[in-house]
């Protein structure tokens, strides 16, 4: 562990008062499916289901409600970890308050993003992808001639027009072009 990741484990457990945001709970909790991030009594059981636990020491759904009842808004929005989550709702499937933490890690996300404006690139790429296509990837001709050979049925058309008006209606067509990755923001940050 280099000097750096040192001093901020270290710094991480000396809490200043300045630095907590009693009301970030409420501004979780006004999110939906987020509302009973309070209920959570640390029990474990979402951070010993979670498939992305096991890979990483901050992706742990429990810490991650903690943190959010601590008020400690600072180490949550903009953190890449949160990009981890895979949504299989495990966490909720075994909640015993029926806390949703996946619903609770969308919001983090979508708070993220509206506050940093950035986004990891790969899900920029998936969102266009899905705007141009109806498909989160972009499937090359030569995988659609490979289908037909096999005898499998097209793909289905999605319809394009729908994708572009959820798109407009929720915000999220002006969200995707504003917003800039985590790494060019990164980088302008570090400049």
């Amino acid at each position: 562990m280099d000097d750096t990741s040192e001093q901020r484990k270290q710094g991480q457990n000396n809490l200043k008062t300045g630095k907590i945001d009693p009301k970030f709970k409420y501004e979780i909790m006004r999110m939906p499916g987020s509302e009973k991030v309070h209920l959570c009594f640390q029990c474990g059981t979402c951070t010993a289901d979670c498939v992305i636990a096991r890979f990483t020491d901050f992706y742990r759904p429990r810490k991650i409600a903690r943190t959010i009842q601590l008020g400690l808004k600072e180490r949550l929005i903009g953190n890449e970890a949160l990009w981890l989550c895979t949504t299989c709702h495990t966490c909720i499937d075994h909640c015993p308050q029926g806390v949703e933490v996946s619903s609770i890690i969308r919001a983090l996300r979508n708070i993220s993003v509206k506050n940093l404006g950035a986004m990891p690139s790969i899900y920029k790429i998936f969102a266009s992808n899905i705007l141009k296509s109806g498909y989160v990837y972009l499937m090359p001709e030569s995988r659609l001639k490979k289908r037909e050979e096999q005898g499998l049925p097209p793909l289905p058309k999605p319809n394009l027009n729908d994708v572009a008006k959820l798109f407009h209606a929720t915000g999220f067509n002006e969200t995707l072009e504003k917003a800039k990755t985590m790494e060019n923001a990164k980088a302008e940050g570090a400049n």
